[in-house]
């Protein structure tokens, strides 16, 4: 007799596999089967504290479904790094919604979404915004997008200008920052003050990632322990030489991935 998890209940069989329990319990296969929080319609033997799920193709799975589903995908330990983990993300534009959607499909617990602006047409070649969104708060149309992706996220939104005077509030427990600004004083700003009020935290800037071509230009620099760059250093926005998806999404991707990479590297992962 095992003793396993059937769609997070207590369940006592004497099948010996999988493939033959998801049947016993008249599954369609049309459904997803997981098994261990992997995806599988093969014959797993089962052993004592398996779980299962059976969730029927196209729905929303329960929280403890998704969360299995998700830990598997990153493995356990990773995933449960990421979960506890509280990141903010300064400028909700091109690169800042960005690095939020991404760091929500990768299960982070915890995200702080800083911006005081709305959002406009010019903004869509590139922001992770539509055009139901025009005229919206971005912090409240990006927490609106990162619920669509996974709400059991928690996500705590500033709708207001980052000043000197308002860093030790907005920063509160976050073990990381991504400065995410179009604005070169504002970049500066932060810079020059955050360490001040947190010296155990890390921030992760961005600078030269306009234009199109040479995707390998875009590299992370550490600056020391806790400060890092995140773009080619040189390409800034300008006549003919706008910002485009395809390069403000690389960099943005590269401020995400070392996101991870720190949280992981804290947890010694």
């Amino acid at each position: 007799m095992k003793n396993i998890l059937f769609n997070g209940k207590k369940h006592q069989t004497k099948i010996t596999d999988s493939l033959s329990f998801f049947t016993s319990q008249n599954c369609d296969e049309n459904d997803v089967w997981i098994v261990n929080g992997f995806a599988s319609k093969e014959a797993k033997t089962l052993e004592n504290g398996d779980e299962l799920w059976c969730i029927p193709k196209g729905k929303m799975p329960p929280q403890d479904a998704l969360e299995s589903m998700m830990s598997a995908r990153h493995t356990p330990k990773v995933h449960n790094a990421l979960k506890q983990a509280k990141v903010a993300i300064c400028g909700l534009g091109g690169l800042g919604s960005h690095i939020a959607i991404m760091l929500a499909r990768s299960g982070l617990g915890h995200l702080v979404l800083i911006d005081f602006d709305i959002i406009e047409p010019s903004n869509l070649n590139r922001q992770a915004y539509n055009i139901s969104d025009l005229g919206k708060l971005k912090t409240q149309a990006l927490r609106s997008h990162i619920k669509e992706i996974n709400p059991f996220i928690t996500t705590q939104i500033f709708t207001t200008k980052i000043e000197p005077s308002n860093i030790p509030t907005l920063f509160e427990g976050c073990e990381i920052v991504c400065e995410a600004f179009d604005n070169p004083f504002a970049k500066a700003m932060l810079a020059q003050n955050f360490h001040t009020h947190f010296p155990d935290s890390t921030l992760i800037c961005a600078s030269g990632l306009a234009g199109y071509g040479d995707s390998n230009a875009i590299q992370t620099r550490k600056i020391n322990d806790r400060f890092y760059i995140c773009g080619d250093l040189l390409s800034a926005a300008g006549y003919g030489r706008g910002l485009m998806s395809p390069r403000v999404n690389i960099c943005a991707a590269h401020q995400a991935n070392l996101v991870l990479e720190i949280l992981c590297a804290q947890n010694g992962l």
